[in-house]
């Protein structure tokens, strides 16, 4: 087996792994969603799409890996990185996009969701 071959079965078994857990995420938080309705939580709808989110964050990033050991590893002409560098701007607004839509702020802000640290009443 040559080193291109173990690449590339390499770069399918990491391709396989993010598609597993994109689709894992959506059918677990989907069973989720189903058991909280259930139960009529009124947020289930909100924990759906956060559950669902990160895992298609996850799988994209498992996806972005598999390009880059494919592209680099066995394949390093100019249009390969060109292809790949598209692939990764779109992947990369993507993750950004559902970060911004789970969390409501870019990820290198601190989120509105979370409330500023209480002081201290003893300090």
């Amino acid at each position: 087996m040559t080193f291109v071959e173990i690449v590339e079965i390499a770069g399918r078994a990491i391709d396989g792994v993010g598609v597993a857990v994109i689709v894992g995420g959506a059918v677990i938080a989907t069973a989720a969603m189903v058991v909280r309705l259930r139960g009529s939580d009124s947020d289930s709808y909100e924990l759906f799409r956060r559950r669902l989110g990160r895992s298609i964050l996850l799988g994209l990033e498992f996806l972005v890996a598999a390009d880059i050991i494919r592209t680099v590893a066995v394949t390093p002409t100019g249009e390969s990185v060109a292809v790949l560098g598209g692939i990764v701007a779109i992947r990369t607004f993507l993750s950004f996009s559902l970060q911004v839509e789970m969390t409501g702020a870019w990820p290198w802000q601190s989120r509105p969701s979370q409330a500023a640290p209480e002081s201290d009443p003893a300090g």
